[in-house]
């Protein structure tokens, strides 16, 4: 059983991040197509990591009364679904409909894979079998941008799309004959549905906050969801059935320092693609499979480390295998921000070999410590923890990627006019980055023994 939930699993955090990022190749090729504005075609990874940051807890908390399996498997079918409506799409509002229906299945599926996970593996193989998880997870985003730039190219943008629906079909055929059985409590627990709705206001109002300013909408929307979210830890701590127990982070320095690392890491991270795939498109004139092939390397590190980090983090503390991590991946950053117009390929290279091999020695030891920090019985709860610091830090990362879009570029069509304005808002990006991973390597060096 545990090797077929490894499978089932391991497949399904292949295929959703490898067509997530696949798109990122497409987008230049896709916004000419439809006419985009730079300004629509910076919402396609924000509107999916909104609904996946607004869903992710109702989500888990549904997956434990009625089924973690069910709801991976949910998931897998919304994917699908939300996959072809974009691959028919004539226009880019509907594709930015079906990128947040997309966001909402990867809810589902991220939501519950590691709790399934961590549900039929011994304590002490827990380490390697995450990363075996993540390595896919990186396989897919590894693999992602080069077929990405070669569906592209010889079958157009839309393919991007389709060619994961066939992928998740057959994962769904092995589910249904090989994954027996199901995980999930013993007895039902009453749904938050008013901290849901608060937690999904909170989630909406920050992104849409950031999106607006710096106009008065912008900042009142963003007074609002902190408003929001002071009122979801209020309501979490009275109520006796929660979506998630904020006293867990009071309970254990090593839970809460080690989720807030992981917030800045991935804040720092998320949107790197997206915007070198702008770079080398527009900049430097790459080709999208030529581009492809350049932004593959990042997640072939990570692919290669993850695995080998995991095994390490079942027999040393995971705090100084992924702190040591997060000092690579800001090496990596300080290579990267020294990139111009006049830049090699060989000089991305370096730096995103760095990044990934920091971030492959950094994520499955801090996964580790996470859920390596709580009781067996709020595993369910650690793993819905665990990724929603992973996609609220891409949220809030992506977010002020899109307002130093919308101050340079604004509405305009992104096409060669724009390059000088498109590189001011990669360098700024940047050194954003740089600072959320300097910061991490503090918060990770202090969480303390587990």
């Amino acid at each position: 059983m545990t090797t077929f939930a490894l499978i089932a699993v391991c497949a399904g955090y292949l295929i959703a991040p490898m067509g997530m990022a696949a798109v990122n190749v497409a987008i230049p090729a896709l916004a000419a197509d439809l006419h985009a504005s730079a300004n629509k075609v910076s919402w396609l990874p924000t509107l999916y990591i909104l609904s996946n940051v607004a869903l992710m807890l109702p989500f888990g908390k549904l997956a434990d009364n009625y089924g973690r399996k069910r709801m991976f498997v949910w998931g897998l079918a919304l994917n699908a679904l939300a996959a072809f409506m974009c691959s028919i799409a004539t226009s880019i509002d509907a594709i930015l409909f079906w990128r947040l229906v997309q966001g909402a299945a990867g809810a589902m599926i991220f939501g519950t894979g590691i709790a399934i996970i961590t549900a039929v593996t011994p304590n002490n193989k827990r380490g390697t079998a995450l990363g075996i998880v993540a390595s896919c997870v990186y396989v897919g985003l590894t693999l992602a941008p080069a077929i990405g730039g070669w569906l592209t190219e010889l079958l157009g943008w839309r393919s991007v799309f389709y060619f994961q629906i066939p992928l998740v079909i057959a994962l769904l055929i092995f589910i249904k004959f090989k994954l027996l059985g199901e995980w999930k409590n013993e007895h039902h627990s009453r749904f938050d549905w008013i901290g849901s709705i608060i937690f999904i206001t909170f989630a909406c109002t920050l992104v849409y906050g950031m999106s607006a300013l710096p106009s008065m909408l912008g900042w009142g929307l963003l007074g609002l969801s902190l408003l929001c979210l002071g009122a979801f830890i209020v309501h979490q701590s009275k109520d006796k059935q929660p979506l998630i127990r904020v006293q867990m982070f009071l309970e254990s320095r090593v839970f809460s320092l080690s989720l807030s690392t992981s917030f800045l890491m991935y804040g720092s991270n998320f949107a790197i693609l997206f915007l070198l795939s702008l770079y080398l498109q527009f900049i430097k004139g790459y080709s999208p499979s030529y581009s492809g092939q350049i932004l593959l390397i990042q997640a072939l590190c990570m692919a290669i480390i993850a695995p080998i980090a995991g095994k390490l983090s079942d027999k040393f503390q995971p705090r100084i295998i992924a702190t040591t991590g997060c000092l690579i991946v800001g090496i990596g950053f300080i290579v990267l921000n020294q990139i111009s117009p006049a830049s090699s390929a060989s000089d991305i290279g370096i730096a995103l070999a760095l990044i990934g091999t920091g971030f492959g020695l950094f994520s499955t030891p801090n996964n580790n410590a996470i859920m390596g920090s709580v009781s067996e019985q709020e595993v369910g709860v650690a793993s819905a923890s665990m990724n929603l610091s992973r996609t609220i830090g891409n949220l809030v990362g992506m977010s002020l990627v899109n307002l130093m879009m919308h101050h340079y570029l604004g509405d305009e069509k992104l096409s060669s006019a724009q390059n000088d304005a498109l590189m001011q808002t990669i360098s700024l990006a940047l050194v954003m980055s740089l600072c959320f991973v300097l910061v991490a390597c503090v918060f990770s060096a202090i969480r303390g023994k587990q």
